[in-house]
């Protein structure tokens, strides 16, 4: 399932969620403009390295690079994918929390990925990279947000693409089971192979469902009174 828009109007403009895909476009761009060998060189600079880190945990270059690392990208279907789901999901995360809880919600739960993935490959030399935990974090909070929101939806059936409207619930629940399958299959792996950071996916989706906690809370305690 790939969702293409959700049906879910936001009040206010979504200033964070919109700086946050020029970055991530921003420096996508930059990595383009470089020759191959600085390319590699700019990408193990800057992204987390889980050996590297460990090796000096409180270094202030090793700890940036967790920052860093979730406005890069390693091509365009990568970049695309991700700045897709911010887009429709992360709109209505920013006018739930407002644009400075947002972007605290959307770095901690990037860290929170990040360091679930060098738990479980803590010996990785591979530089990991990409906005998709923080975004997983969104997901995370949307779907205990909005779990009934509408979500317009490509289905693909055999040959056929079916366009749908299917609830959050279904379509990021799906896509979690994904995840986590995946990760699990990729136990032991981690630190050798490269490919997809499936724990730093997982890690973030959780904190995000724990960070959206107070959010909705509070919505319930604003519940409309009737008054005589």
């Amino acid at each position: 399932m790939i969702p293409i828009r959700d049906e879910n109007p936001t009040r206010s403009v979504p200033w964070v969620t919109i700086a946050l895909i020029a970055a991530n476009v921003g420096v996508f761009v930059y990595e383009n403009s470089l020759d191959p060998r600085a390319l590699e060189s700019f990408w193990y600079t800057w992204s987390t390295v889980p050996a590297r880190l460990l090796a000096d945990p409180f270094s202030p270059a090793g700890i940036a690079t967790v920052f860093t690392s979730m406005f890069m990208h390693a091509g365009w279907v990568h970049l695309i994918g991700n700045m897709l789901y911010l887009w429709i999901f992360g709109n209505n995360i920013e006018d739930r929390l407002g644009p400075v809880r947002f972007i605290l919600f959307y770095l901690v739960a990037g860290i929170v990925g990040a360091s679930a993935q060098i738990v479980t490959a803590p010996s990785s030399t591979i530089p990991m990279l990409g906005a998709s935990a923080a975004i997983a974090g969104v997901l995370g909070g949307y779907l205990l947000l909005y779990p009934g929101a509408s979500i317009v939806t490509i289905i693909p059936v055999f040959f056929f693409i079916e366009v749908a409207r299917v609830p959050a619930y279904l379509v990021i629940g799906f896509w979690f089971v994904l995840q986590l399958g995946s990760g699990l299959a990729s136990l032991g792996t981690a630190a050798t192979t490269g490919g997809t950071a499936w724990f730093a996916h997982i890690g973030g989706f959780v904190a995000g469902l724990i960070l959206a906690l107070p959010a909705r809370h509070s919505a319930k305690r604003r519940r409309p009174r009737r008054y005589r």
